[in-house]
């Protein structure tokens, strides 16, 4: 499938936060003791969940099209993240938006110099809405006023400033048909209908919807492409359910189609597909690892670089005019480089470095002078915190399969005997990478040992390391989460007796299973938003997924396989926990419904089972207010210290939490 935001995702997300708790946006800081780290009995410095799960201080930095403002993620005076704007040389900083609860993450700027654009839902529900800010009344308004409607956007284009494609499910819940609005007006147009089976656009460089993905029967997907809007589409390439693939972007000429596939290849690769012979060249690849970044000329629509994500990100430079910039910005500082932004002059570039033991570092690099400038970090409170480093690790499976992963240990410890956890990533179709991951700070911190698993069915490996977890969600996925356990332990790294596993989506779905599959192999499990009856699962997938549903069920199982699906759901065999359990979840996630947590409570009670359960009325797929964030990781944190042994920062309810937490011993 292609890049378009609105696009349908069947990926079950670890956090739908990811962004945010990456330091990128989200999340508020507790005001009591914010500022501040403190020793725990053991004497070493513990450091409050409020700095490492808490706002960043200015975040998500974009230059605007014309070069001459800046806007950046920011509390206002009630600690709710906003969108800042200032002018480009200037102090003059003010707030732009107005979000009252959840806090802004996703914005972009509007091409006709009036707005700035952003995305917000209601209460974790996802049915994002499409909001234009005006710049210089700070007037907002909604562009999609349709309730029960996800939108998204599909393509903006400089040369119709005041136009946007977006997606959305107005007519049918069940499809993303595109329609234009006008920002000056705000009425919506029905560009083009979808016939049911599309799941994603793709608009070329006039601002014309010319190709589209499809899903087919066999659970893959066609390239469809036409010529003009006013001939029909025809299939230009199959990927079956076991590929990967999809548009990328049209030349600017319009005569070559981008690509990013793994037909007649393991890995994903860039094609470029000649429109008039339809067929493909090879524009950048690697043999092990999939396409993971690609560095668009915002005017020329030219791809200058292409990212793999090996242990970290490595950049291949396709465009000579480039090359310079990259080696640049390469000597500026450590970290890993992102271009994240530039203006239209192409003149100016935003870059953030990341790292995996401290903040994100972000500049504004000026392509004529070679000079960069300092904008700030997300997070300064973290800079001289006792943070640790994340080092790449692999192992070999059972079945003789290498997985790859991150171990992170305490700072200032060595790496014997400790405590430990195994922190599953969700989706299950993404991956983990390298860099500052809050989570794993926070757990180094208190004293544990932190594995990260690419499991097999993992993404960025290729499609045969993809393809072998199809039909293994409790199977041999897991058993690479066991084999995980088992190197680590043998390594000495981990007390075999103190090792918990916790996630969220899928991760959670892995730690009910661990749980129950193989119930004396963890000490204790966090399960967040982890869907515990596949069969519940696959039937109350939200409509707008309706279209993947023979893909989803080709990588999980059929719904009609219902012995199947039952023997690969926790709910079923909660008599074999030996271990406790506690689980966060919101009541409004579309994904995976709060059924699924209340039913795995109701059979732990029954069974007289330990298990701890908070449930959060206005968050959907994770927790996205900062005070029910807080409070879930404040239990999340007592409980790893009860029966793992490590520190804990004490806590009592988090004030403005909606947290219910329910204890059944």
């Amino acid at each position: 499938m292609n890049r378009n935001a609105f696009r349908i995702v069947f990926v079950l997300a670890g956090m739908v936060l990811a962004g945010v708790l990456n330091g990128t946006g989200g999340q508020t800081i507790e005001n009591k003791g914010a500022a501040m780290s403190s020793k725990s009995k053991s004497g070493s410095e513990l450091i409050p969940r409020a700095i490492l799960f808490g706002n960043p201080e200015r975040a998500g930095p974009q230059i605007s099209p014309d070069g001459k403002r800046l806007a950046y993620l920011a509390p206002d005076k009630n600690n709710v993240l906003q969108v800042w704007i200032r002018t480009v040389g200037r102090q003059d900083d003010r707030v732009l938006t107005a979000d009252k609860k959840r806090g802004i993450r996703a914005y972009f700027w509007a091409y006709d110099g009036v707005h700035l654009l952003y995305i917000q839902d209601t209460d974790g529900d996802e049915n994002w809405h499409l909001y234009a800010v005006n710049l210089a009344t700070c007037k907002t308004r909604d562009l999609t006023p349709y309730p029960g409607v996800r939108a998204g956007v599909i393509a903006r284009n400089q040369e119709f400033p005041n136009e946007l494609l977006i997606g959305m499910n107005r007519r049918d819940k069940r499809v993303m048909d595109a329609y234009r609005v006008d920002l000056k007006t705000s009425k919506t147009t029905l560009d083009t209908e979808n016939p049911g089976n599309i799941v994603g656009w793709e608009a070329d460089a006039k601002f014309r919807i010319r190709a589209a993905e499809a899903s087919t029967p066999d659970g893959g997907f066609d390239l469809l492409y036409r010529p003009a809007v006013d001939k029909p589409f025809k299939s230009v390439m199959h990927w079956g359910p076991d590929e990967q693939g999809g548009s990328v972007l049209f030349s600017k000429d319009g005569k070559t189609l981008y690509l990013e596939s793994s037909l007649d290849a393991n890995a994903t690769r860039l094609l470029a597909m000649d429109l008039a012979t339809m067929k493909t060249t090879v524009v950048a690849s690697d043999p092990n690892y999939d396409v993971s970044d690609l560095l668009i000329h915002p005017i020329k629509r030219v791809i200058q670089a292409v990212g793999f994500t090996e242990d970290r990100l490595r950049w291949k430079v396709l465009d000579p005019e480039v090359k310079r910039d990259f080696e640049r910005l390469a000597k500026l500082r450590r970290g890993e480089l992102h271009v994240t932004n530039r203006d239209l002059a192409d003149k100016t570039w935003l870059v953030v470095y990341l790292t995996d033991d401290g903040p994100a570092y972000y500049y504004s690099y000026d392509r004529p002078t070679g000079k960069s400038t300092f904008l700030f970090t997300n997070k300064p409170k973290l800079e001289g915190l006792p943070l640790a480093t994340m080092e790449p690790v692999s192992y070999k499976a059972r079945d003789g399969l290498t997985i790859h992963g991150y171990l992170t240990v305490p700072a200032g410890k060595a790496p014997k005997n400790l405590p430990a956890v195994l922190l599953v990533h969700g989706g299950p179709w993404v991956r983990d990478e390298w860099g500052y991951d809050p989570e794993v700070q926070w757990l180094a911190n208190r004293g544990y040992a932190v594995l990260q698993v690419n499991y097999r069915g993992s993404t960025g490996y290729g499609k045969k390391f993809l393809q072998a977890g199809f039909r293994q969600w409790g199977a041999k996925m897991h058993d690479d989460l066991v084999d995980a356990v088992n190197w680590l332990v043998a390594r000495k790294t981990a007390d075999p007796k103190r090792v918990a596993i916790m996630g969220a989506s899928y991760g959670g779905y892995a730690t009910l299973a661990a749980l129950t599959f193989t119930p004396d192999v963890f000490a204790a499990g966090v399960d967040i938003v982890g869907p515990s009856n596949l069969m519940t699962l696959m039937k109350s997938i939200p409509p707008y997924w309706e279209p993947t549903r023979k893909s989803f069920e080709h990588r999980v199982g059929k719904i009609s396989e219902e012995t199947f699906l039952k023997s690969r759901s926790p709910l079923f065999f909660v008599d074999r926990i030996n271990s406790p359990l506690l689980i966060g979840q919101g009541a409004n996630d579309p994904r995976v419904k709060q059924a699924e947590s209340e039913q795995i409570v109701a059979a732990m009670r029954k069974a007289s089972k330990p298990v701890a359960y908070v449930l959060f009325p206005d968050e959907g797929h994770g927790f996205a207010r900062p005070e029910n964030r807080l409070q879930f990781y404040a239990v999340a944190e007592a409980f790893l210290a009860k029966f793992l042994g490590g520190q804990f920062e004490p806590a009592d309810k988090v004030p403005g939490s909606t947290g219910i937490i329910k204890r059944y011993e």
